[in-house]
């Protein structure tokens, strides 16, 4: 998931995501990196947040798709 860089474009700290997504800034830091993923029901607020569409939160970065 793309939600660290996401975030960062947004000019959002980990801490003001978690707040707007009513969870823990910890939970934000476990999303970006990898140990756990928000649940399919948040992914509407979250790309709401980000302001994004859902799709962009699973787009892999252009670096990758050039591998």
């Amino acid at each position: 998931m793309n939600i660290a860089r996401l975030r960062q474009e947004a000019e959002l700290r980990q801490v003001d995501l978690a707040r707007a997504m009513g969870v823990d800034r910890s939970t934000v830091a476990k999303w970006e990196s990898g140990i756990s993923s928000p649940k399919s029901a948040v992914l509407p607020k979250l790309a709401n947040v980000l302001g994004c569409n859902i799709e962009k939160l699973f787009e892999l970065p252009v670096e990758q798709t050039a591998q």
